[in-house]
């Protein structure tokens, strides 16, 4: 495995224990949906099939991004590079700025200056794990872009 990889793998890892874990939820497995709270935990606790097909959904789009990352490990012709490199960095930059969006609505919320439906269990885990763990699969695919740019 050559050094510039490192990052399109550990994306590529990223994006396949996400769709797992998102699998398993669709699936009807309850093992950490609490963690999530608000109206996703009630609508995975009514188990309504409509929810979990978009759970599902969600799942095949994570793991789709995962082999996206894969694209990157082969030579392209320079106009495929262009597009390969801006979509992976516009949904790095999308992942990203996702979970610090969210971690930022969830401190405004920690701090009492917005008001969620949301448990201090869920909130802890968000705050804690799932914000951050969004963040870093946006960093993985923004440096899987440069580093493929680079080469």
């Amino acid at each position: 495995m050559q050094k510039n990889h490192i990052f399109i793998y550990s994306g590529f890892a990223w994006c396949v224990a996400f769709a797992m874990i998102t699998f398993y939820w669709a699936s009807g497995g309850m093992l950490g949906v609490r963690s999530l709270g608000g109206l996703i935990y009630q609508k995975a606790l009514s188990g309504e099939e409509s929810f979990l097909s978009i759970v599902r959904l969600t799942g095949y789009v994570k793991l789709f991004g995962g082999f996206f990352l894969l694209l990157l490990l082969r030579d392209w012709p320079e106009p495929i590079r262009k597009i390969l490199y801006y979509l992976t960095l516009v949904g790095g930059g999308f992942l990203f700025l996702y979970g610090l969006a969210n971690f930022t609505t969830l401190l405004l919320h920690w701090f009492d200056l917005l008001e969620l439906e949301l448990d201090n269990y869920s909130l802890k885990w968000r705050l804690l794990f799932w914000e951050p763990f969004w963040m870093l699969g946006g960093i993985l695919f923004i440096q899987s872009a440069i580093k493929f740019r680079r080469r």
